[in-house]
């Protein structure tokens, strides 16, 4: 991270302190024991105890993740990574038989709901027969080859359905895996059926560290923008973007050097915010005026959000919004599309009940004042 600790990240701090007594000292690497975060569950999404009813309704009894967009018609497009249905007992994710958990690594919800403060209410999964969510794009299933394909984030432009996976290879300790590569995929017929391109792949270096193995998508003006992270929680995060157009096209991105907008090897991308960030999921926030970005700090338990007013940033100290104090377990923290003004939701997972909840976050007044004092980077070079 590049990392502003300058009068309007102070001015930050002090405003959301106050406005959340017993907040953690943003920025500063430490457990979440005891620290209260500022966003409240609204609804459970997913599984036997949601307002969804996804266990009996989809055979879809637990699930994680919830990368959220809206497609041409304004409706709401949910993927969930590694899914299970009868056979799951918990905690945790599934492992074993993949008939018996009837494991699909990813699925697809689909809403027409518009009001996110009673929760969202699924019209249908993407399924491949009555009253089953389908696997969207198959995995092997095999450890240390191809474990899952797990949905990373995605976009609709001029009613193409986009969505960006990694391939994982291996899961190691807590927040530590392995990838074989990050795809992508595009579905013409509303989620229901997608088609991999391979040419769309950006496969793994030898030392598991290429920078954009877990991104998400954000839409904005001409541009799709692509942040995204190496494989696990404990990378940088770096942005590309590409015009609307040309997402398939990997040789169309350019990438932030910290000085310019640059095609070429994505190496050449510069850390906007520096480790330890999570899936990532970021959106610009027509209100506020400001992009907003969220993720899991594992060193602070805690999901966490920041403010900036570029894609580039700079990027405020975090915010603490939800902790594994009040959530156990928690991991997540993609953005409702919907989200404006102070009013912000996201979806979060707690692991051991393995299913996703929606949250809501109202950010403390002062906010928009110190986003506006954040110096601003140099007008970037097309």
């Amino acid at each position: 991270m590049l990392n502003y600790r300058g009068r309007s990240a102070a001015a930050l701090a002090a405003m959301v302190t106050a406005a959340s007594v017993g907040l953690a000292v943003p920025g500063q690497a430490q457990p979440s024991d005891g620290v209260i975060g500022l966003a409240q569950r609204v609804a459970i999404l997913t599984g036997p105890d949601s307002i969804n009813s996804t266990d009996i309704r989809h055979q879809v009894k637990a699930t994680d993740l919830g990368i959220m967009w809206f497609d041409e018609k304004g409706r709401t497009l949910t993927a969930f990574g590694d899914t299970f249905g009868k056979g799951w007992v918990g905690p945790g994710a599934g492992s074993g038989d993949p008939v018996r958990l009837d494991w699909r690594s990813n699925t697809l919800a689909r809403s027409s709901d518009q009001n996110p403060f009673d929760g969202i209410s699924y019209d249908d999964f993407a399924d491949d027969r009555p009253g089953h969510a389908k696997e969207l794009l198959p995995s092997m299933k095999k450890d240390h080859v191809e474990i899952s394909t797990i949905p990373t984030g995605g976009v609709n432009v001029h009613g193409r359905n986009y969505l960006a996976y990694m391939s994982v290879r291996n899961f190691g300790e807590p927040g530590h895996w392995t990838t074989n590569y990050s795809g992508l995929a595009y579905s013409d017929d509303g989620g229901q059926n997608w088609v991999d391109i391979p040419s769309a792949r950006r496969q793994n270096t030898p030392n598991y560290d290429d920078p954009f193995q877990m991104t998400s998508f954000t839409k904005q003006g001409d541009y799709v923008y692509a942040f995204s992270t190496p494989n696990g929680r404990f990378g940088s995060a770096r942005v590309a973007r590409v015009q609307q157009d040309h997402v398939l096209d990997l040789g169309a991105y350019e990438y932030w050097t910290g000085k310019s907008w640059s095609k070429g090897s994505p190496s050449i991308a510069a850390p906007v915010v520096s480790a330890p960030v999570g899936e990532i999921s970021v959106l610009y926030n027509d209100k506020l005026n400001a992009w907003m970005m969220m993720y899991l700090d594992e060193v602070q338990h805690a999901i966490v959000l920041r403010l900036a007013p570029s894609p580039t940033g700079p990027w405020s100290i975090e915010i603490p919004v939800a902790t594994a104090s009040q959530y156990p377990y928690l991991y997540g923290g993609f953005l409702y599309p919907g989200s404006d003004g102070t009013d912000v939701f996201f979806t979060m997972t707690q692991y051991d009940k393995y299913n996703v909840s929606l949250m809501r976050l109202g950010l403390p007044p002062g906010v928009l004042p110190s986003l506006a004092q954040i110096p601003q980077l140099p007008t970037p070079v097309r």
